[in-house]
C-alpha cells in the first residue's frame, strides 16, 4: 500500500543481546498492533508463540487492539532470562573479583 493516506510504522525485535530485525511497513489508517505485527512476519520469522507474546509501542506495554499512529514503533519483547537484580549482583562479584 502506497499512498499519502498510509500509515508508516516499524515493527522490531531482538532475537538476542545485540541482534535487531526491523520491518518498515506501510498500513491502512485504523491498523491496530495486532495488524502490524502479522504484516511484519516477525513472529513466523523467529517462531514467536502469539499466546504468551508480549509487545508495546514506544516502550510501553500495550494492547493488540491497540490503534496504530504515523511513525509509531512497534516491539516485540523477548522474556527476561535473568532476574535484573541478580544480574546487577552478578556484575558486581565479577568487578569486586577483578
Amino acid at each position: 500500500m502506497a499512498g499519502a493516506d498510509a500509515l508508516h510504522v516499524e515493527v522490531v525485535y531482538c532475537p538476542g543481546p545485540g541482534q535487531l530485525d526491523r520491518v518498515e511497513l506501510q498500513l491502512a489508517p485504523g491498523a491496530t498492533l495486532a495488524d502490524a505485527l502479522r504484516a511484519s512476519g516477525l513472529v513466523e520469522r523467529h517462531a514467536l508463540d502469539v499466546a504468551t507474546l508480549r509487545a508495546g509501542i514506544w516502550c510501553r506495554p500495550r494492547e493488540a487492539s491497540t490503534l496504530l499512529r504515523e511513525r509509531d514503533r512497534v516491539e516485540i519483547y523477548r522474556a527476561l532470562t535473568v532476574d535484573p537484580k541478580e544480574a546487577r549482583r552478578l556484575r558486581f562479584k565479577r568487578h569486586k573479583a577483578g
